[in-house]
């Protein structure tokens, strides 16, 4: 016994059989723990695909009820409609039960009232007689105003004889003075005609005589090639000598003529009818405005105060001579001085 008990006391304790026991209980735990995960799963599972199955049902009932809803919307429009059709039609059989009642109680009336249109006729006679005097004193009232626009047409013709009287007395008087104006024009036309001839006199003088400077009628002419070359419209310098011969005899004229006589020497240029073939000139129009203009520039230049000189240019349409010759061409191209008044 005491050697039994010696080798029991030197036998290693055995833990394995402990740790096994606790292993397969962590194991039942953790099968029982999973087994109450699924259910759970399960269940969860379940109770969602029967809330999306009510929901499905319940979107479907809100489609079916808002159809009927549109659908009882449009019967209530067309229930309206009608309503009003027969409200439309219900106060026509109203008027038109009116106007039937009214035309009978009409005829009721007139069937027991011929003492009442009688008196009522009375009425009106004695209305229309109190109108018919009414509208007597009216007459008598125009009748009265009449005569006071006649009383004013009277003064009124009275004053306008009167003035016919005073116009007749201003028209001689104007005419009076119309032909005393005329006489001073006619006067003052005949000291420029005197100071035009002798201005002209002046101008063959210093000029001398010679065939293409010459007088014709009231103007003093420059044939255009004393002046310029073909085509062009800047003086040569036989040109401008010339012209200083004229600008001298001006400046004295100026001088001679008193300042309340209105005169201009007016500088017209003309050209022949044949067609403009320069590239500076457009037309003969232009050619004969920018000799105008350039005698006119030079002229002021020496000394020729500019409010006595007007340019003016008539191109090829007031010919001297109208044929068509070289010599016909060479009498329209000019330039011309005419003394006139402004």
């Amino acid at each position: 016994m005491p050697l039994a008990r010696a080798r029991r006391a030197q036998r290693p304790i055995d833990y394995w059989p402990g740790f096994v026991d606790a292993l397969t209980t962590m194991l039942l735990v953790i099968t029982f723990l999973l087994s109450v995960f699924m259910l759970a799963q399960f269940f969860l599972a379940r109770e969602v695909s029967g809330k999306d199955t009510v929901l499905n049902k319940l979107n479907k009932q809100i489609a079916e009820l808002t159809a009927q809803l549109a659908l009882a919307q449009t019967n209530r429009a067309d229930a309206q409609n009608t309503i009003a059709s027969l409200t439309a039609t219900l106060s026509e059989e109203k008027q038109k039960n009116g106007e039937l009642q009214g035309a009978i109680s009409l005829a009721g009336a007139g069937a027991g009232s011929a003492d009442q249109r009688l008196t009522a006729a009375e009425q009106q006679l004695a209305s229309e007689k109190q109108i018919s005097a009414q509208a007597l004193a009216q007459i008598d009232i125009l009748n009265q105003q009449i005569g006071a626009l006649r009383r004013q047409l009277a003064a009124l013709d009275d004053a306008l004889s009167a003035s016919e009287s005073r116009d007749k007395e201003s028209q001689a008087k104007i005419a009076d003075l119309g032909s005393r104006l005329n006489i001073a024009l006619a006067q003052k036309v005949q000291e420029l005609s005197r100071y035009r001839s002798d201005f002209f006199g002046r101008l063959r003088q210093i000029l001398g005589d010679r065939p293409d400077i010459r007088t014709v009628g009231d103007r003093f002419v420059f044939q255009s090639e004393v002046l310029f070359e073909t085509g062009k419209a800047q003086l040569n310098p036989d040109g401008k000598t010339e012209l200083d011969k004229l600008a001298d005899a001006v400046v004295e004229l100026n001088k001679e003529i008193p300042p309340e006589i209105p005169w201009v020497l007016r500088v017209d240029g003309h050209t022949d009818k044949r067609p403009m073939q320069s590239s500076e000139f457009h037309s003969n129009w232009d050619l004969s405005a920018a000799r105008a203009i350039a005698v006119v520039q030079y002229l002021v230049s020496k000394g020729v105060p500019a409010d006595r000189l007007v340019a003016a240019a008539f191109g090829e349409f007031q010919p001297i001579d109208p044929a068509d010759s070289d010599d016909a061409y060479a009498k329209n191209r000019r330039i011309e001085l005419k003394l006139t008044e402004k």
